[in-house]
C-alpha cells in the first residue's frame, strides 16, 4: 500500500483487525502513512472514498461456527466491490494488495479485502512488497480516428453548441475551457461536477438538472449540440436526449448507457480534448457568440435570487439567505463537503462557485456524507480549508466531530436546523401521501460542538448571519455554526 503511494487511512482499532493495525502502526512510526482513528466504520468508507473500507474478519478455522463478530464479508462486499477476495495464509499476499489497488485505480471502483485473523499476524518471511513500478500502462487513449472525424464534423456544423462537463472531467478543465473559448460557446456541469468551471467565468452557466440554474436548462434547450465530457447522463442531471449529443468518456460502458446518441468518442478525456483542440480553427465556422447572452441571463437569474433574499414567514432563516453569505465570504481555495437533501439542492443552485472544489456523494443519496468526508477532504487538501453544508444527515456520524477535534482538524461545519427532513416530507407530499415520521428532536448543535472541544456558534436571525460566518471562518480549529432556518424557504 505504501509503495503504491498510499500514505492515509481511516478506520477504527478493534478486535478484529489487531494484527492489521499494528502493520499500520510501524508504518505511521516510519513515517511512511497516517493513521486517521474515526468513530464510525461507515465514515471511515466516506472519508477514504477512494481505496474503499479495509476491514478484519475472524480466524479461517473458526469460520462458520458462529465465532465473535463473524459474517461473511467476502459475500457481503460482492455486489459492491469491483474486486473482492479474502486472504489466506497461502495468499500471494503482496500480488492481492497489487490487483485491489490496480482494480480501483483502473476501475474506478470499490476494492476489498477479507483478513482473517490469523493472517494478520503471520510473518511475511522473503516475501516483498510491491509498488507501482512496470504494474501500470499509461492511460492517455487516443480515441479512434473516424469518431474523432465525426465529432469534428457535428461540431463544425453547429451553431449553437454547448459542453456539459461531468464529475469525470474534473482533472481536465483547463483544456476544455480553452476548447470552448475558441467557440465562445456554454459551458455547465452537472450535480457532481459542480465548480469545475467558475461561475464568474463568462462561460460558466452553473449546475444542470433538477438542482441547477435555469441559466443552464435555458443553453442547453436552445442548442443544436451538446458535448458531453465525462458524465453519467444520470435522471438528477435531465441532459436532455432530444438534442444532438457528443459523449466522450474513458469508459465503453459509459457512452450511449441510457439511449442512441449521434457520436460516441472512446477515449481519454484529456487526449481527447488536446486533439479537438488542434482543431480550433476549423471548429469555429460561423458559430454564435453567446457569451452575451450568458451575461444577460446571469443577470436575470441574480434578480430573481435578489427578490426570493427578502422572503421571510417568522419561521426561521431561508436556505438562499445561507448560501447567499456563503457565496460572499467562502474563501475561493476551500474544499467543500455536501451532504444530501434540501441543503444540497439549495446549494448547488444558489451558491456561486469560484475556485473552490466541491466533493458530494454522488447519486446514491448517502445521508450523512458531508461531515467525514470533511476528513478525508482535510487529509488530501491539508490547510486547504473544508467547509460543509449539512441538514438531517449530520446526526447520522455526529460523532466524528470529536475526530476533529481529536486532531485539530479545522473543518468548519453548517448544519441547518429546520427540525426535519425537509426534502422526504417534499417527496411525500408530491406522491399523495401525508407528511409522516420526518420531524427531528435535534440537540442544541451549536452546543454540542462546544462541549467536544470546538467552536460552537448558533444563528437565529437573517441579520446574524454574516457575522456568524465571519465568526465561524477566522477561527483556528474546527468549528460549527448552527444556522435556524425555515424548512419551506428553499
Amino acid at each position: 500500500m505504501v509503495n503504491w503511494g498510499m500514505n492515509r487511512v481511516f478506520g477504527m482499532v478493534g478486535h478484529s483487525n489487531l494484527g492489521f493495525a499494528d502493520a499500520l502502526k510501524r508504518q505511521e512510526e516510519k513515517g511512511n502513512l497516517q493513521f486517521i482513528g474515526i468513530r464510525n466504520e461507515g465514515a471511515a468508507a466516506f472519508a477514504a472514498s477512494a481505496y474503499g473500507k479495509l476491514t478484519g474478519q475472524v480466524a479461517t478455522q473458526v469460520v462458520g461456527t458462529g465465532n465473535f463478530q463473524e459474517v461473511n464479508l467476502v459475500r457481503a462486499f460482492q455486489s459492491v466491490a469491483k474486486f473482492n477476495q479474502r486472504v489466506e495464509h497461502h495468499s500471494k499476499h503482496a500480488e492481492l494488495m497489487t490487483l485491489a489497488i490496480k482494480n480501483a485505480i483502473l476501475k474506478r471502483d470499490v476494492s476489498h479485502l477479507t483478513f482473517p485473523d490469523q493472517v494478520q499476524v503471520l510473518s511475511a518471511n522473503e516475501a516483498k512488497a510491491q509498488s507501482s513500478k512496470g504494474r501500470m500502462a499509461p492511460l492517455t487513449i487516443a480515441p479512434p480516428q473516424e469518431s474523432l472525424d465525426a465529432a469534428i464534423s457535428r461540431i463544425k456544423a453547429s451553431k449553437r453548441p454547448v459542453i456539459i462537463v461531468g464529475h469525470g472531467a474534473r482533472f481536465h478543465m483547463a483544456a476544455i475551457i480553452k476548447f470552448a473559448e475558441t467557440m465562445n460557446c456554454p459551458v455547465m456541469t452537472t450535480f457532481k461536477g459542480k465548480g469545475q468551471i467558475s461561475d464568474s467565468h463568462s462561460l460558466g452557466c452553473g449546475v444542470l438538472g433538477r438542482s441547477g440554474t435555469p441559466i443552464a436548462s435555458y443553453f442547453m434547450n436552445e442548442s443544436d449540440l451538446i458535448i458531453v465530457f465525462g458524465a453519467s447522463f444520470s435522471n438528477h442531471t435531465g441532459i436532455t436526449p432530444k438534442k444532438a449529443i457528443i459523449q466522450i468518456d474513458n469508459d465503453p460502458l459509459a457512452i450511449a448507457k441510457f439511449h442512441e446518441i449521434e457520436v460516441g468518442v472512446y477515449g481519454e478525456v484529456s487526449r481527447t480534448v488536446e486533439l479537438l483542440n488542434q482543431a480550433e480553427n476549423s471548429l469555429n465556422t460561423d458559430k454564435v457568440d453567446q457569451t452575451d447572452e450568458i451575461a444577460k441571463r446571469w443577470k436575470i437569474w441574480r434578480e430573481e435570487k435578489l427578490k426570493r433574499l427578502d422572503e421571510e414567514r417568522g419561521n426561521g432563516i431561508s436556505f438562499i439567505a445561507v448560501f447567499e453569505t456563503l457565496t460572499r465570504l467562502a474563501p475561493e481555495n476551500a474544499v467543500m463537503c455536501v451532504d444530501v437533501g434540501n441543503n444540497a439542492y439549495s446549494f448547488a443552485r444558489y451558491f456561486e462557485a469560484k475556485n473552490q472544489s466541491f466533493l458530494m456523494s454522488g447519486y446514491l443519496g448517502s445521508i450523512g456524507f458531508a461531515l467525514p468526508a470533511s476528513i478525508g477532504a482535510w487529509a488530501a487538501a491539508g490547510d486547504s480549508r473544508p467547509v460543509i453544508a449539512g441538514d438531517g444527515g449530520v446526526c447520522q456520524y455526529l460523532a466524528e466531530f470529536t475526530t476533529l477535534v481529536n486532531y485539530n482538524i479545522p473543518v468548519k461545519l453548517i448544519v441547518i436546523n429546520n427540525n426535519e427532513l425537509g426534502k422526504i416530507s417534499e417527496e411525500q407530499r408530491a406522491g399523495g401521501w401525508p407528511k409522516w415520521a420526518t420531524d427531528l428532536v435535534n440537540p442544541n448543535f451549536a452546543g454540542y460542538a462546544a462541549s467536544c472541544g470546538g467552536l460552537g456558534l448558533q444563528v437565529q436571525e437573517k441579520d446574524a448571519l454574516e457575522n456568524g460566518f465571519e465568526q465561524l471562518l477566522v477561527y483556528k480549529g474546527p468549528a460549527l455554526l448552527e444556522v435556524m432556518a425555515d424548512v419551506n424557504l428553499i
